[in-house]
């Protein structure tokens, strides 16, 4: 977990998707944290992407260093602790100019039963499970 995090860090962004009915939806994400153990993403509630992954919370994400590529298949799971949406606030400070811990947007959701492969052009695919 803590090198698909450092991954995707490293990336600063990263593609996350989704499904809208038989529609498949991608954007740029930029948010990820391990609180606790587990591997955050953090979106606001009133965007599109939240009430996808509530209807059908499968995702995948993808990120790539210009080198090698991650990809990463999991289930969102919302954690609406407090603790938990200020801990990803903290960790992006930037963040704070439109999000807030009480502001009843901020989301955060850890993924589980998450498996990354990394690829490169010139090895074979390596994976991780968390």
């Amino acid at each position: 977990m803590q090198e698909v995090h450092d991954f995707l860090k490293k990336c600063q962004a990263y593609y996350i998707a989704t499904v809208e009915g038989d529609q498949p939806r991608v954007r740029p994400f930029g948010t990820v944290n391990i609180f606790e153990g587990k591997l955050y993403i953090q979106t606001g509630k009133s965007k599109d992407v939240s009430k996808q992954m509530a209807a059908n919370p499968k995702i995948e994400i993808c990120a790539f260093d210009g080198e090698k590529w991650v990809r990463v298949t999991a289930t969102a799971v919302e954690d609406d602790r407090r603790e938990a949406r200020q801990h990803m606030l903290d960790a992006y400070p930037t963040l704070q100019g439109r999000y807030s811990a009480d502001d009843g947007n901020t989301q955060v959701l850890y993924l589980q039963n998450a498996t990354a492969t990394f690829y490169t052009f010139t090895a074979e695919p390596r994976t991780v499970r968390f």
